[in-house]
């Protein structure tokens, strides 16, 4: 886990677009330390910690978040749990919105739809999130999950969530 506060630079401006084409106004954090952010709340206590969720990479509004096969985190049949795709999904979401957003300020989800497409059957599955819209109160982003088998790569689900924005808390400060 990383120490102390993390600071963004920022330059007054967001990232804005439609249907994922982004007009790069100025970014609120740069490459590294949109990484830095996503492993520092990833790595805090709560189910990313527990499951395993590793950052795969993280810019401002794009993240990808991997999670490999345990047997926690399947069902009766071996299969990845829904409910894991589904939190996998919706901490990308969270975390590409961030990384799109001023410093001090981060996304939390408001509605996640998720639509399961195959089994996710392979030995790790892998969430894509790009933002799709940031503004000074609501963000959207989708995300494609996909399951990586011996017989190659195939998208499980979509998601789309809808995230609202609200001041930062105290990374690591418990809640009572």
């Amino acid at each position: 886990m990383l120490a102390g506060p993390l600071r963004a630079s920022r330059s007054g401006g967001r990232l804005r677009g439609t249907l994922g084409v982004f007009q790069k106004i100025t970014t609120t954090f740069t490459v590294m330390n949109a990484l830095q952010l996503v492993r520092q709340v990833t790595a805090i206590t709560g189910f990313t910690h527990s499951a395993g969720v590793e950052v795969k990479s993280a810019e401002p509004g794009r993240v990808e978040l991997e999670l490999a096969r345990k047997p926690d985190l399947l069902q009766f049949n071996g299969y990845f749990h829904g409910g894991v795709v589904s939190g996998l999904a919706d901490h990308a979401a969270g975390a590409a919105a961030t990384t799109a957003l001023p410093p001090g300020k981060i996304a939390v989800t408001v509605d996640l739809h998720v639509n399961f497409l195959a089994p996710a059957s392979g030995s790790k599955i892998v969430a894509k999130a790009n933002t799709l819209q940031v503004g000074s109160t609501i963000c959207v982003v989708s995300v494609s999950v996909e399951t990586e088998t011996s017989t190659g790569t195939q998208v499980c689900a979509v998601a789309n969530a809808v995230l609202r924005v609200v001041d930062m808390p105290q990374l690591g400060t418990p809640r009572p």
